[in-house]
């Protein structure tokens, strides 16, 4: 009898998002023999001053799924657009669709509490999409493979950290998972600089060009609060009927953390 088959999914609400947020733990669950995939509800089709919503779309389809082969998965889109996200039916059915499809172990996504609606609003989705998975009853569209087959339980749910590690008022918010990623966060860097067109956006837009110094430095952060070079928080979702136990760390061992010091204390 082969071994069930192991997976996981991040989905973000651009294309970027989860390469910045927990690009370092795909890597490591990669080497570990999951199969990798990384989502975006929107394809990011308002990043630009200079292109049209279809050509910037284009581009950063093609930017995401460059990235997600660093870490032999795919890269699918939901087709939401930018600042049309939001929690309904339509999107919960069709990102409960991709979760039957992708039948995941482990899933990423935003924190509830950041600084972008898009970004909330997903996380929303994405927790509903989870509870839906199961029920035999709740329909989803055909948008992807296999997508109407219900999956046998509520899969492991995992928060990333919100953008700057803070939460709306500018709040430190603590993780209650760290995962030591010292040995993936130079591919994480590769991963997050085939988004070329986001950080000209960025540029254009913020007036600033962090993009990448900006990550790891979050990255930083995280790490010295569990006395490691770089570090990717998350809080688990442990609400009624998820999974109580922490897949992340019965799975990545050793390099899943608690703190090691108060996180009020600005990095």
């Amino acid at each position: 009898m082969q071994p069930a088959r192991k997976s996981a999914l991040a989905i973000g609400a651009h294309p970027d998002d989860m390469e910045f947020l927990c690009a370092g733990t795909l890597a490591l669950l990669e080497e570990r023999g999951f199969e990798i995939t990384i989502a975006s509800m929107s394809p990011g089709d308002l990043g630009s001053s200079s292109l049209d919503r279809d050509a910037i779309a284009r581009v950063r389809r093609e930017e995401a799924a460059h990235a997600a082969a660093m870490v032999s998965a795919r890269y699918v889109c939901v087709e939401a657009g930018d600042f049309n996200i939001f929690f309904g039916d339509e999107l919960c059915r069709r990102v409960t669709a991709l979760l039957r499809s992708v039948r995941p172990n482990l899933v990423f996504t935003h924190a509830r509490s950041d600084y972008l609606a898009d970004h909330e609003e997903t996380s929303r989705i994405v927790a509903q999409a989870c509870f839906a998975a199961p029920v035999p009853n709740y329909r989803t569209p055909g948008t992807f493979e296999d997508s109407d087959r219900p999956t046998p339980s509520i899969p492991h749910l995992y928060y990333c950290d919100p953008v700057e590690l803070t939460d709306l008022h500018g709040r430190r918010v603590p993780a209650s998972v760290y995962v030591d990623v010292r040995s993936t966060i130079d591919l994480k860097e590769r991963m997050l600089a085939c988004h070329e067109s986001q950080r000209e956006w960025l540029r254009r837009h913020h007036h600033t060009d962090e993009y990448l110094e900006s990550m790891l430095r979050w990255s930083a952060a995280r790490g010295s609060e569990i006395k490691v070079p770089y570090a990717e928080g998350f809080q688990q979702h442990r609400g009624h009927a998820f999974p109580q136990d922490c897949l992340l760390s019965s799975t990545l061992g050793s390099l899943v953390r608690a703190p090691a010091i108060e996180v009020g204390r600005k990095a």
